[in-house]
This record gives C-alpha cells, sequence and structure tokens, in this order.
C-alpha cells in the first residue's frame, strides 16, 4: 500500500520514469543485492536519461532536418572528395559552436554538402544546443511571412537565440535587395552569439559577386567568412548516385 501511495506521489509531481523505474526494479531479482545508494542511483539515472531524451526529442523536432539519418559517425571518408576526418573530428568538439563560428561547405550539387551540414547540426542537437536546418529559399520566405505579420523583430530574436543556424543551398537564384538586407539582419543579429553552417554550390571566392557586391555583400561576408572552418567538396561521381547504389545493397551510406 506504501508503495502505490509513493508511485501516485511521483507520477502527481510529474516523476513519470521515476515512479516505472521504482516498480519495475523492486520487481527484479538481480537488484536485491544492491545498496540503498546503488539503488537510489539507478532510480536517479533512468529519470534523468528519461527527461535528457525528452530534451533531445524536443531540440530535434524544432531542428526540422531533412535527414535525420545524417550523422557524425556516418560520414564516408572513402570517395575522394576533400572530406577530412580530422578536420570533422575536430568539429565534433563542439568548440567552433562555443566560439560562434561558421561553417562553410562548398561542392557541386550531389557531393554530400546538405548530409554534412545536417551531420554536424544532428551532432550539436544530441550536445545540447538549440538549432535550426533552413534552406535558405524558406528563411528569406520567412521574412516575408514575418514582415506581412507584423513579427519581423521577433523572427530576428528567435534566429539569434539558436545555437546553431544551419542554412542550406545558398547561392541557388538571385537575391533581390530586399532580400539580401533581410539575410544580413539574420547574420548580424546572431553575430557574436550563435554559429552558423552555410552549403553552397558556389565557392566562396564568389560569393561577394552572388550577393552583388557593395556595403551589404561586405558586411555579410565579414560575419560569416572571418575565422570560418571552411569544407570544400569535390566527387567525381554524385555522391547521390552512391547512396541509391548502397542503399539497393543495403549498406550503410554516407
Amino acid at each position: 500500500m506504501l508503495l502505490e501511495q509513493t508511485i501516485d506521489k511521483l507520477i502527481a509531481m510529474k516523476l513519470f520514469a521515476l515512479a516505472k523505474s521504482l516498480k519495475e526494479r523492486l520487481e527484479r531479482q538481480d537488484h536485491q543485492s544492491l545498496s540503498k545508494a546503488e539503488f537510489i542511483g539507478l532510480l536517479v539515472d533512468d529519470e534523468w536519461l528519461h527527461r535528457e531524451n525528452r530534451k533531445l526529442s524536443a531540440r530535434l523536432r524544432v531542428a526540422k532536418f531533412k535527414d535525420r539519418a545524417a550523422s557524425i559517425e556516418g560520414l564516408n571518408y572513402k570517395t575522394a572528395r576533400g572530406l577530412r576526418k580530422d578536420q570533422l573530428l575536430e568539429l565534433a568538439q563542439n568548440r567552433w559552436i562555443t566560439a560562434h563560428q561558421s561553417v562553410l561547405i562548398t561542392g557541386l550539387s550531389g557531393s554530400g554538402k546538405s548530409f554534412v551540414a545536417q551531420a554536424l547540426g544532428q551532432h550539436a542537437c544530441r550536445s545540447g544546443f538549440s538549432v535550426q536546418y533552413l534552406r535558405l529559399p524558406a528563411l528569406l520566405n520567412h521574412f516575408v511571412q514575418a514582415r506581412a505579420e507584423g513579427t519581423y523583430d521577433r523572427l530576428l530574436k528567435r534566429l539569434a537565440k539558436l545555437s546553431v543556424l544551419v542554412i542550406d543551398d545558398f547561392g541557388l537564384a538571385a537575391m533581390s535587395d530586399r532580400e539580401k538586407q533581410d539575410l544580413l539582419e539574420a547574420i548580424e543579429e546572431r553575430y557574436g552569439s550563435g554559429a552558423t553552417v552555410v552549403t553552397a554550390q558556389l565557392p566562396v571566392s564568389d560569393w561577394h559577386e552572388y550577393l552583388g557586391g557593395g556595403r551589404v555583400a561586405d558586411a555579410i561576408l565579414d560575419r560569416l567568412v572571418h575565422a570560418a572552418h571552411r569544407i570544400e567538396l569535390r566527387s567525381p561521381e554524385s555522391m547521390r548516385k552512391e547512396y541509391s547504389a548502397l542503399q539497393h545493397d543495403g549498406q550503410s551510406v554516407e
């Protein structure tokens, strides 16, 4: 009776994992020899893990990754495309995030840019950082909607709070002056407080021309390129073709 009351109280306090763990672990024969401290420790671990998993699930929902299978561990270094394992392992330490730096990933279509960017984003999520993945057209559309709804400043503040912003498909289509200004506002708001990942088919040397030159281009590149980590991918064959072939054979990819 006392156990049932204790479990009811734990549930009332929303300690759901702890309540479940208490009931299950008391019934386990291999736990009978545990000390009180060891038993309590296991209960606390169960509740802590449950809460951490809930937080991770929430971060992944906010991130909205297109490829949920992307991971640092799943990267393919065998294809000669310029992906360096030592560089990715260094980035996996997350120091670039705490230093509010950028990672610029360039390469032709199908070279695996998006996968690498999302792998870094997924790793950041699992390390406790807030992340959001957006293709540049979607990000620019958010600004159009926010301006129409009168929530422009709110959008900027929300983007500024993210530990990592992943901007995919930079440079695919021409940008209007308004869109360039919106991009600058987003980057400026995050400068010194958040890290950014950008993927593009265009090499970084062409970004200034793509942005039309001038002060806005200078300001954007000054904040993105300064102290940035660069990953320049090149691949004789599209990584998408390799992905499809490996999937067909039932092998892991990337």
